[in-house]
């Protein structure tokens, strides 16, 4: 017999990228209001940070009617400062944004309240550790106060709370209000995280660590402590990948009960002509900028290659997609001259004027411009890790180079003044895409890239990796994703790795690559949020049944 699953009637979620665009927790929160919405409709609650106060948020669209009697009796009764409205995307759920700024002032009998009842170890904070734990103890009181207003204790209710920024809300809820059932998503763990770009060695080495010794070794103490507790405590924990609940299980002594994959919608993906559109338009100003930074013209033939994300040298495999790079230059088998993108924000000082100049003529330029491997200037151009790397390699885009490497360090968001355009609509104008990722719980940048049917190259140390690794018939690029194995030292393999499967790409037949890109385009069509939203139904069970166990013991 199969038991039935126990569904919430209201689903409380926080993250400090609710209305917050900040990296992939945004991609997962904001894709799967869509799948989750029409279910709850209008009980599903996110909870963000209101750190866009006397700014103009484009995500948020504020409402004075929603939960009106509630905020008024929040703001007279019980000192809570929220605004409410809605979360401007597929959707549109509901979203109440928490102004935290007031619980600074209790911030110590806050920490020590959380030390008596969790052992949480608050004493080391520094950095984003206090703004981040008020926000969380303000959500708590938030939902605290939702709760008690509108919701009786027949409604069964969950609050789910994503990375350690905002564990202490769930553990505040357990003793305010201990009907509310909890889960704790980790993304990734802040030692693991810190493990790699630390340089030390992550995975053959796992089973050794303490994480409570490294916390003290990296000084993470307090971030460690709050994720360790939460995960301990909740009634449901967590992850978004395999290979984040390895480094669950060894450095926060806690294995996941429900791995949460990352699914996505592809809705905001152009379909048909407008695809083949922007897809020849992002192609023409791709080889413009490039012809105009040259000085040489390279024709539509050439293989256009990007990676992009956060930047993270190691940790994204930046340094190892360079150096496989300077090693394709150099290889007789490469059918194509290759022109890649390292889309990656840095310390943007603004647009090059030389460049800006250069794009907006027709004429055709003979000359390089000085520093022609960079769009924008950089405030740190002395001490750029891409920019070092690629002056030791002693890539700097001579004429007679077959491959050339030109690095955007600013965010496309339709207006840095040289490309000018958004990031998808830069994406599908590429032929393959790179991310060989050292540390990488999941890894939402190939699977967007498969998504607007664009090759990609990625490794199993990437959750999405390693997910590709167990779906059938995936036989490597050929098939749309080629999956390189990758550990703590074997970097020259992978940088041989990716120049042969670019190589081997190069020569590829246009009815081949068409093959290929539909291929790519059915991986993601697997990873859609109507395939993994059962798993969150697993988790909303499993954590409504502990906290019935938790109040009846």
């Amino acid at each position: 017999m199969v038991k039935e699953l126990l569904t919430p009637d209201y689903i409380f979620e926080a993250s400090w990228e609710v209305c917050n665009k900040v990296g992939g927790i945004y991609t997962v929160l904001s894709t799967r209001a869509k799948t989750l919405q029409p279910n709850f409709h209008d009980r599903l609650f996110f909870i963000g940070p209101d750190v866009w106060q006397g700014k103009e948020n484009p995500l948020f669209i504020e409402s004075e009617n929603l939960c009106a009697a509630w905020k008024k009796q929040a703001a007279e009764k019980e000192n809570l400062s929220v605004r409410v409205g809605r979360w401007n995307i597929p959707g549109e759920p509901i979203v109440i944004l928490v102004d935290f700024q007031p619980f600074f002032k209790e911030k110590n009998e806050i920490y020590a309240e959380m030390w008596e009842n969790y052992q949480v170890d608050s004493l080391h904070a520094y950095g984003d550790y206090d703004e981040a734990s008020m926000f969380a103890y303000a959500t708590g009181k938030v939902v605290e106060s939702f709760y008690r207003y509108n919701l009786t204790e027949t409604d069964q209710v969950i609050f789910q709370a994503h990375e350690w920024m905002t564990g202490m809300a769930s553990l505040y809820l357990q003793t305010a209000v201990p009907e509310i059932a909890t889960i704790f998503t980790t993304h990734a763990t802040s030692i693991g995280r810190s493990i790699a770009g630390n340089n030390k060695p992550l995975y053959d080495y796992l089973f050794a660590y303490n994480g409570d010794q490294m916390a003290q070794e990296l000084n993470m103490q307090s971030k460690h402590s709050i994720e360790k507790q939460t995960a301990h405590y909740v009634d449901c924990f967590t992850t978004v990948s395999e290979i984040t609940n390895n480094e669950c299980k060894e450095l926060l002594q806690k294995p996941a009960d429900v791995v949460l994959m990352n699914g996505f919608e592809n809705d905001f993906v152009p379909k048909g002509s407008t695809f083949i559109g922007k897809r020849k338009r992002a192609r023409t100003l791709l080889l413009h900028v490039a012809n105009c930074l040259f000085g040489e013209e390279l024709d539509n033939d050439t293989l256009l290659i990007g990676t992009s994300g956060r930047y993270e040298f190691k940790n994204k495999g930046i340094d190892v997609f360079l150096e496989s790079l300077s090693r394709l230059n150099r290889d007789k088998d490469l059918k194509k001259k290759v022109l890649a993108f390292i889309n990656v924000p840095s310390w943007v000082g603004g647009p090059r004027e030389d460049l800006e100049q250069r794009l907006k003529t027709k004429e055709k330029f003979t000359t390089p411009l000085p520093c022609p491997v960079i769009t924008h200037w950089l405030h740190n151009v002395t001490h750029d890790h891409v920019l070092d790397m690629l002056k030791n390699l002693g890539m700097n885009n001579r004429p007679e180079d077959q491959v050339k490497v030109i690095f955007v360090p600013c965010y496309q968001d339709g207006e840095d003044g040289i490309l000018n355009k958004h990031y998808y609509d830069i994406l599908l104008g590429q032929d393959l895409s790179v991310y060989p990722s050292y540390y990488e719980p999941w890894g939402y940048t190939p699977l967007e890239s498969v998504a607007f049917r664009v090759p990609t190259i990625t490794t199993d140390l990437a959750g999405f990796g390693l997910w590709v690794n167990s779906l059938k018939n995936q036989q490597g690029i050929d098939d749309g994703v080629e999956v390189l194995h990758r550990s703590d030292y074997n970097y020259s393999e992978v940088a041989d790795g990716i120049k042969d499967t670019i190589a081997l790409f190069s020569a590829k037949t246009e009815a081949e690559v068409k093959e290929i890109r539909k291929r790519a385009g059915l991986v993601a069509e697997q990873a859609l949020w109507k395939h993994f939203i059962k798993y969150y139904y697993e988790a909303y069970d499993i954590a409504l049944r502990n906290a019935l166990k938790r109040q009846l013991s």
